[in-house]
């Protein structure tokens, strides 16, 4: 089953952010509460941790591109 990493919304007045810099690449094992990708913000830079445990199947936002929250940065297929 896929689960996607979704650009969270970390306050009131973010709407947007920056990928910096993915920690995992593409075929990746990750597990469950590890830091992915770093997001920078108009207030700082923040880590998003894995939902799931699983494999990083797509990186779908690539580093230095910005987007809204809720947009959709990555799949990951769990692991069973």
């Amino acid at each position: 089953m896929s689960t996607t990493l979704k650009m969270p919304k970390w306050a009131m007045g973010i709407d947007e952010g920056t990928v910096l810099q993915w920690l995992k690449t593409e075929g990746d094992n990750i597990t469950q509460g590890e830091v992915l990708v770093e997001i920078e913000t108009a207030k700082a830079v923040q880590e998003v941790e894995a939902p799931v445990s699983g494999v990083l199947s797509k990186i779908l936002l690539a580093e230095g591109e910005t987007a809204e929250v809720r947009t959709e940065l990555a799949l990951i297929e769990e692991s069973e």
